[in-house]
């Protein structure tokens, strides 16, 4: 399970005394205990009781009305006896590769209303002030579009979110593989364009996840003003986890976790560096 937070503290706190860190680990506890449970749900109404539940526990002390309440994509692939069961809700990727062929599944909603906004912002040297003034302004702007008609639905303090959710099902018998990422670790692939889906896949496999995200770093390092590839942040938080599945024994879980300033961010990082909460459990 992965899980990206999202929210813009310097321009406020979204009206909640917590902030994105908590909100991220909040649900993320709570779908924990609800996968564990052995009488299977189905994933859509898991997420929404989870939401639901995070919502209940902080509406007495925070606005839950404000648009830009802590929010937070969601990944979960849930292994159960002879199936793989998945749920995507927003931007972070999820890539299983079975026998046949490779399935990339995501919510491309968020970036299909982010381009009707973004022209100003990518215009502007990234890193200086302009720059981030033009992105304070394009994520006002998306507050409007989130969990709404026309727009793109996040994990947030509405339950109706999850009904949004792509779900699927794989026969586990056919997977080779899986793999969960946050977008600042898919931005390889999804906004640079230096790798193929399968490139990643093949790299992780015989290399391990720290190389991929060496290579995202040595991406955003090498532009470092934005000016090749125009993005809202030049440095992100980067997850992902990857799963083997060696049809002879148990899936084999392996995790990275680096922080949004192109360091490795250990469990110990403080919670205003920590923008993504990563939760791998075995099966």
């Amino acid at each position: 399970m992965l899980l990206d937070g999202a929210g813009l503290s310097d321009v406020d706190n979204g009206g909640c005394v917590h902030g994105v860190a908590w909100y991220v680990r909040r649900p993320g506890g709570e779908l924990l205990t609800r996968l564990a449970d052995e009488r299977p749900r189905g994933l859509t109404d898991i997420l929404a009781d989870a939401i639901d539940d995070v919502a209940e526990a902080h509406k007495e002390s925070c606005d839950l009305d404000h648009p830009g309440t802590p929010s937070s994509t969601v990944i979960i692939a849930d292994h159960r006896g002879s199936v793989v069961r998945y749920l995507v809700l927003a931007d972070s990727v999820l890539v299983v590769n079975d026998r046949a062929t490779q399935h990339v599944i995501s919510d491309a909603r968020e970036q299909e209303v982010g381009r009707l906004h973004r022209g100003r912002m990518d215009a502007l040297r990234g890193g200086s002030p302009a720059h981030a003034e033009a992105r304070r302004e394009y994520v006002e702007t998306l507050r409007a579009y989130r969990n709404r008609p026309g727009g793109f639905r996040v994990a947030a303090a509405n339950a109706d979110a999850a009904s949004q959710a792509i779900t699927g099902r794989v026969a586990t018998d056919k997977i080779q593989s899986v793999l969960l990422l946050s977008d600042g670790a898919s931005r390889l692939v999804d906004r640079f364009g230096l790798s193929t889906w399968e490139e990643v896949t093949r790299l992780i496999a015989d290399s391990g996840v720290r190389t991929l995200l060496q290579r995202v770093r040595d991406a955003e390092h090498s532009d470092p003003h934005g000016r090749r590839w125009p993005r809202g942040k030049i440095y992100d938080d980067a997850t992902l986890a990857y799963c083997d599945f060696p049809h002879a024994q148990a899936p084999r879980w392996r995790g990275r976790l680096a922080s949004g300033a192109g360091r490795p961010a250990g469990r110990s990082s403080t919670a205003s560096d920590v923008r993504v909460a990563l939760h791998v459990y075995p099966t």
